[in-house]
């Protein structure tokens, strides 16, 4: 099983880092997310789709009767937040762009909203690809967390999901220094498949009862071996863009915007922040519109119509959002998520549906293929790009856990 696996190799980790626990140890467990519906729209208040994938991380802690929190986390290094420090709630220049960041926002913002945060030790690993564009960071912080809520909070049964995925969005902004919208962190709290609509002050979140077993196809990551987070430059520009439109009207969101309105005053729109910006807002109405279809198409079992619309979303992402190819160098010599979707459309045609997943600008392209043409599309890709690009996932996982392990 693999929760008593990852627990027993962790806590021989915990052993040799850390020594024996001053206190019973809590293992939590959360996972990434693969985006299905709704390409930069959460942030404008619009709407998506997003499933918790199989992939994890995992972490156990224990409290240490010391005054500091102590980190042990696989593949990034140690680090250690003194709580002695009456600024240790504060985000720290240092840190940001640093997993430790993240420990330490979770941690601040539950002890903001009144709870006692003790010093403990925590150990940490992940089978969560990194620049995949599959919410590595959101489900760290969904860890850290539950990490704060298993040792001095409530029991998982106990907790607003939500709120804690908000608190991981404020982290993630605030200490982290990247500015996120909150469908990471919602999908990775609630699990499973999900809707979510972002016009209200607290998103509307509910669950999709969508078959993912009786689904013929399958999802299919490909690597770019272009790492989304070297371009966050760009990646913030987006939203950035999209504010600057709403700003126009008055309103700080595009989802306060009216379509009618925007067509209305279009050419002043273009005038005002030029036409890729322009271009940008038209995808926000275009994608969330397309959102309520796909939703649609899941609950009735239509994956068939689902798959046409995720095809129509692809090419707004790339021709309008433009978010598919870096342009660091000005020169466009470099557009490897581009080159995979050109390569999806000759292996599949339209017998699946293929886009830029997530924020962009690297990361992985998301294709669903035809579970019969799984292994040879996955070899012809593999051939193409000289690499082992390809990486199927499972749909549908729980959500964010912890439990209290007796002692």
């Amino acid at each position: 099983m693999i929760r008593d696996m990852r627990c027993a190799e962790l806590k021989e980790r915990f052993s040799g880092a850390f020594g024996e626990p001053a206190g019973p140890f809590v293992l939590a467990s959360a996972p990434g997310r693969l985006e299905l519906a709704g390409n930069h729209t959460d942030h404008q208040g619009g709407r998506v789709v997003s499933t918790a994938i199989g992939h994890r991380a995992w972490a156990l802690c224990a409290e240490n009767g010391r005054n500091e929190i102590r980190l042990c986390m696989e593949g990034f290094g140690d680090a250690c937040i003194s709580l002695s420090d009456e600024a240790w709630t504060r985000p720290v220049p240092e840190e940001r762009g640093c997993s430790v960041a993240i420990a330490r926002g979770m941690a601040a913002l539950f002890a903001r909203r009144g709870g006692n945060v003790r010093g403990f030790d925590v150990v940490t690993t992940s089978s969560i690809p990194v620049g995949f564009g599959v919410s590595s960071s959101a489900a760290f912080e969904m860890l850290m967390g539950a990490c704060v809520e298993g040792l001095f909070g409530c029991s998982a049964g106990e907790v607003d999901r939500v709120a804690l995925a908000l608190e991981g969005m404020e982290a993630e902004r605030s200490y982290f220094g990247k500015m996120s919208g909150a469908q990471d962190q919602i999908t990775s709290a609630v699990g499973g498949v999900v809707s979510m609509d972002f016009a209200p002050a607290v998103p509307d979140v509910r669950q999709i009862a969508f078959d993912v077993d009786a689904c013929d196809y399958v999802p299919c990551l490909i690597d770019s071996r272009c790492d989304h987070s070297l371009y966050n430059d760009e990646y913030d520009a987006v939203p950035g863009d999209m504010f600057a439109v709403a700003r126009l009207f008055g309103c700080e969101r595009l989802g306060e915007v009216g379509f009618e309105d925007l067509l209305a005053r279009l050419d002043e729109v273009r005038a005002e922040v030029g036409d890729a910006v322009a271009l940008r807002a038209l995808h926000f109405f275009a994608e969330t519109r397309r959102v309520g279809w796909q939703c649609d198409c899941l609950e009735k079992g239509d994956f068939e119509g689902f798959l046409a619309q995720a095809r129509l979303s692809g090419a707004s992402s790339a021709q309008y959002l433009a978010n598919v190819s870096p342009r660091a160098d000005g020169t466009g010599w470099y557009q490897p998520a581009m080159v995979i979707l050109a390569l999806c459309a000759q292996l599949l045609g339209k017998r699946g549906a293929w886009r830029i997943h997530g924020g962009g600008f690297g990361g992985s392209v998301l294709a669903f293929v035809p579970r019969d043409e799984a292994d040879s599309f996955e070899q012809a890709m593999n051939a193409c790009l000289g690499y082992e690009a390809c990486r199927f996932v499972s749909l549908g996982a729980r959500g964010v856990e912890w439990e209290r392990l007796a002692q």
